[in-house]
């Protein structure tokens, strides 16, 4: 069995694992690269291995650093079955066709430039008419149920608690006359976050593909973020400007909702309106709470008691782009808006006309790709680009780090730590290389773990665990006759400088062994 990394290798986004016995091929996630234009130009390179020749597509969950090559995959030739749970398969159906509408205008914009400077045209990596035919080919599946994809390999989707609906996947396979199981984490939960259940633990697998966002960070604010964001709301109120929050279509905005439903409900609210400007946004909080079976027990009794976090006066969804226009002229205004990276989509306007106003405050409340324009204000830049312009920062920029629905180092250790019985390997990804880097040296020196960080397009060969027990009798046999022979060379009689060389190769034999038997 290989296990391939053609995605998410030293990087956040991307998101792509192919697994591969000797009958199937079976693709874990199908993720779109976001951040540095020299990082989105992977996007448009083939796939390295021919669509057609996947079998299958798992899929943890929507966000398109998941999902979003997908439609690419199934123009390319895939025939296969894609799985996901079901808020995952309905929120591809809205995420999807928008990753396209979004590329169809970008390659528009180029093309303009393209024609005045008599360059060839580009065509968009798909296009929303290939986002929809990609829709057909996904199958819902329920936690915990097992489905068999041949007779020598089943899996099984558990709750993430990362977003509504996010999975970990666990895959059996039989090889060899021995069973093996391999867990994708994809992206695990941070605890006690609103709406959604906190991450499932796994009890035992054999080899372990885990996520490492924020492998060398702790989210570490004491004060919940209601609190926080309260704070911030009146601090904007009281300085006359607008609160631009650019927030993740899917599970951030819903978040953010509830807590403003929270802080109406117990008129902590300055009278301040709402704004969710962003058609995908208002799509999938729809999706959000058509599901509340998923729901956390203090959201589902909300629900129970006939409440909708998502109907409340002063929180206004905008329906046209008259409407969102209108924002730019707006004061003492909360205004929510994707992209969550500001990469693309109507936050770039709000941008344009929030960040040079002292007054306004731009408040990130998740994670920002190296060279997103998300990432280049909240690391400090004066002045940014937006639709060709040059714009000074002089809005406050503020994080509220513990909305990420990432867990942080110590909830990744934690999960690991889960396991009865610690993992034969576990493999590292969907991380920047120093946050792989110190959760690597965090897993190996604290809890005794064999650590990988993989790079971009590394095959693994994972042999089954009966063959690392005879590799590890091996061993065993190797250093018995060895230190049967150095033993005896010891009692021959020889000089002590030779005698202490042979104690300390004695020694190391033994940590060998040692070793293998972890």
């Amino acid at each position: 069995m290989r296990l391939q990394f053609l995605g998410a290798a030293g990087i956040v986004t991307g998101s792509c694992f192919l697994l591969e016995t000797a009958n199937t091929r079976i693709m874990v996630e199908c993720g779109m690269y976001q951040g540095r234009k020299e990082i989105r130009e992977r996007n448009y390179q083939s796939f390295k291995v021919p669509p057609r020749s996947v079998d299958y597509v798992l899929l943890t969950h929507a966000h398109i650093d998941h999902s979003g090559l997908i439609p690419k995959l199934i123009k390319n030739g895939f025939k296969g079955i894609i799985y996901a749970t079901a808020p995952t398969v309905e929120l591809c159906e809205v995420l999807l066709p928008d990753s396209a509408y979004i590329q169809e205008m970008e390659v528009e914009r180029k093309n303009r430039k393209n024609r005045r400077a008599g360059r060839n045209p580009i065509e968009p990596i798909y296009t929303i008419n290939d986002a929809y035919k990609s829709l057909p080919y996904f199958q819902a599946v329920n936690y915990d149920e097992i489905i068999r994809l041949t007779p020598d390999i089943r899996m099984r989707f558990v709750d993430a608690g990362h977003i509504l609906g996010s999975a970990m996947i666990e895959i059996c396979v039989r090889e060899g006359g021995a069973e093996k199981k391999l867990v994708f984490s994809g992206d695990i939960g941070n605890k006690d976050r609103p709406i959604v259940k906190d991450p499932s633990y796994i009890d035992d697998a054999d080899y372990v593909i885990m996520e490492s966002t924020y492998g060398a960070r702790l989210h570490g604010q004491e004060e919940k973020e209601i609190e926080l964001l309260h704070g911030l709301i009146w601090a904007t109120y009281n300085k006359g400007g607008n609160l631009v929050i650019p927030a993740f279509a899917v599970e951030r905005t819903q978040d953010l909702l509830y807590h403003l439903y929270l802080l109406m409900k117990e008129k902590r609210m300055p009278a301040m309106p709402v704004y969710i400007d962003s058609p995908l946004a208002t799509a999938a909080t729809e999706i959000f709470w058509k599901h509340h079976d998923f729901f956390d027990e203090e959201a589902a009794g909300l629900i129970q008691e006939g409440e909708d976090p998502h109907q409340i006066p002063g929180i206004r969804f905008t329906k046209t782009v008259e409407e969102s226009m209108a924002l730019n002229k707006a004061d003492r205004t909360i205004i929510i808006s994707a992209s969550g990276m500001c990469e693309a989509g109507r936050i770039r306007h709000h941008l344009k006309y929030n960040l040079w106003r002292p007054e306004s405050t731009v408040l990130f409340v998740g994670y920002q790709a190296d060279g997103s324009l998300g990432r280049q204000i909240l690391d400090g830049q004066k002045t940014v680009r937006i639709f060709g312009d040059e714009i000074a920062v002089k809005a406050d920029i503020k994080f509220i780090e513990s909305y990420s629905s990432h867990a942080d180092q110590a909830g990744l250790a934690e999960w690991v730590n889960s396991f009865r019985k610690p993992p034969q390997e576990i493999f590292l990804v969907h991380g920047e290389p120093e946050a792989s880097a110190a959760l690597a040296d965090l897993l190996r020196t604290q809890h005794g773990l064999q650590v990988t960080v993989p790079v971009l397009q590394q095959v693994v060969e994972l042999p089954p665990p009966e063959t690392a027990a005879v590799q590890e009798d091996n061993i065993k046999t190797l250093h018995d006759s060895i230190a049967a022979r150095l033993q005896g060379l010891l009692a021959s009689g020889i000089d002590n400088e030779t005698r202490g060389e042979i104690l300390r190769g004695l020694t190391d034999l033994e940590h060998i062994i040692n070793k293998a038997g972890k």
